[in-house]
């Protein structure tokens, strides 16, 4: 991003008829233009940046005689989706976080105009030759990362029906099928909780499958969960049958416990939902470990079987209640 830089300040002198002592009459140069960064809902990727990488803002014009200010350089103004992290390329920092529509940060100030001569003028020194050049823009190069605004996040181990969840909780249709890694990039699903018109809605985001070592880079690693950063609840799937393969259920959800705290930003101190899921296929001794388990640490469980429809009701009720009440908690606070 480059803004345009200030316009010189111009050196004249007044030679009017009738004015013998005019003095000196150099206007200021315009400002340069900012490149302002807006966030809009009509946009949902950042493939516009993709093809073209490259952005400049509009330069000041120079001054000129007769007092006259020249213009100012046109803005650029860049629509990012909502989501969007700003980061400066070079240190790392975070510049902006856009997490509303409408949104407007100004990533390159434009130059400021320089000063004509008419601003040096003295009683001792009276016609000044003095001028000043523009001021050069901001210019800067920075890295977008767009990360998914969901109210609640799907966790848990590859295959353990998250996706087969989202699409009966909501409209979403991701890719199901029975071998891991299945989802290969978030989904998101609409869900509604009650009757027109006190109905309430939510946005869940289906996060592809965690694995030990994912803050590693293991399996997918970690472009999905940074994902979970902004999500306000996570519903944390275990699955008690012997489909999977893995022997304990409670050594499952240590893992991808473990995995979210290694990842950091918070996610392992996030409210969590805990569910019992494929409970059409469910081993007794392993739901029992689950239950136990999460006696012992407090959570609340659920169990559900989203093939055949089971407990997915009073899930997407305790799902919409949790949500509620975690919404009513962040509007007291601000």
């Amino acid at each position: 991003m480059k803004a345009g830089d200030g316009g010189n300040g111009c050196m004249a002198f007044r030679r009017e008829k009738f004015v013998p002592r005019g003095g000196p009459s150099g206007g200021d140069g315009g400002k340069g233009g900012d490149v302002i960064f807006e966030s809009s809902q009509r946009h949902n990727t950042l493939v516009h940046f993709r093809f073209n990488p490259e952005h400049k803002a509009g330069r000041g014009r120079h001054g000129e005689g007769s007092n006259c200010t020249g213009r100012d350089g046109g803005d650029v103004v860049l629509k990012v989706p909502v989501g969007t992290v700003v980061y400066d390329e070079a240190s790392g920092e975070v510049l902006h976080d856009f997490q509303s529509a409408d949104e407007r940060f100004v990533i390159a100030r434009g130059g400021r105009g320089g000063r004509g001569n008419q601003h040096f003028a003295t009683p001792t020194h009276q016609a000044p030759r003095e001028c000043e050049p523009g001021r050069p823009g901001e210019e800067r190069r920075l890295r977008l990362e767009l990360k998914l605004l969901a109210d609640v996040g799907l966790v848990g181990y590859p295959n353990v029906g998250k996706s087969t969840l989202i699409s009966r909780l909501s409209a979403a249709r991701p890719k199901i099928a029975d071998y891991p890694f299945t989802t290969l990039e978030p989904n998101l699903g609409v869900v509604t909780v009650g009757e027109a018109p006190y109905e309430e809605s939510f946005v869940v985001a289906d996060i592809p499958g965690l694995i030990e070592g994912a803050h590693l880079g293991a399996g997918l690693g970690t472009q999905f969960l940074r994902h979970i950063e902004r999500t306000r609840l996570l519903v944390h799937l275990v699955d008690v049958s012997d489909a999977s393969g893995r022997p304990d259920p409670v050594e499952d959800f240590k893992v991808i416990q473990a995995e979210l705290a290694s990842f950091g930003h918070g996610l392992e101190e996030k409210p969590m939902l805990l569910v019992a899921a494929k409970m059409d296929v469910v081993n007794p001794d392993k739901l029992k470990k689950l239950q136990s388990m999460a006696k012992r640490r407090k959570l609340a469980l659920v169990e559900i079987s989203a093939v055949t429809g089971a407990g997915v009701e009073p899930l997407r009720y305790a799902i919409g209640e949790r949500v509620r009440q975690l919404r009513a908690e962040m509007s007291a606070a601000q």
